[in-house]
């Protein structure tokens, strides 16, 4: 990561090539797991079924296949926001932060403006929270 102060403006610009790549792919990959454990029955899916209704899912292919590309983004993103040089600390506590104060929380202005439950906005919220700090570790691990 390269910090430019020119002008007084603090940049940074992170060289995509100092990036693990199998490791957003193993982070973007955790994100499945995760979901697949967390909306399962064994977890919160009848109270996300509850909650939700009926869903009527699209093609299994196009969800799992766009779902896993957008995985993939938010990794790389999540990959360029940590640096490569980041440490495991800095990285867990970065990814848990975004996931928390931007994902989360921008979905609670959604879901308050949709007058969804609190109920829902916990199980739908804390799936991102936990996902990208698992990123995050996986991440700021992967050397």
């Amino acid at each position: 990561m390269v910090a430019d102060t020119a002008n007084g403006l603090y940049t940074a610009r992170v060289d995509p090539s100092k990036l693990n790549f199998l490791a957003i792919g193993a982070a973007a990959l955790s994100t499945f797991l995760i979901g697949g454990l967390w909306y399962s029955p064994a977890l919160f899916g009848k109270v996300w079924q509850a909650e939700t209704g009926e869903v009527k899912p699209g093609h299994p292919a196009k969800v799992f296949g766009l779902s896993f590309v957008l995985a993939l983004l938010m990794a790389f993103n999540l990959a360029a926001f940590i640096g490569p040089d980041a440490t495991l600390s800095f990285a867990v506590a970065a990814a848990f932060a975004a996931g928390l104060g931007w994902v989360a929380l921008a979905m609670g202005v959604t879901y308050l403006f949709e007058s969804r439950s609190l109920k829902l906005w916990l199980v739908n919220a804390g799936y991102p929270v936990v996902s990208f700090t698992v990123m995050g570790v996986i991440l700021g691990a992967w050397k």
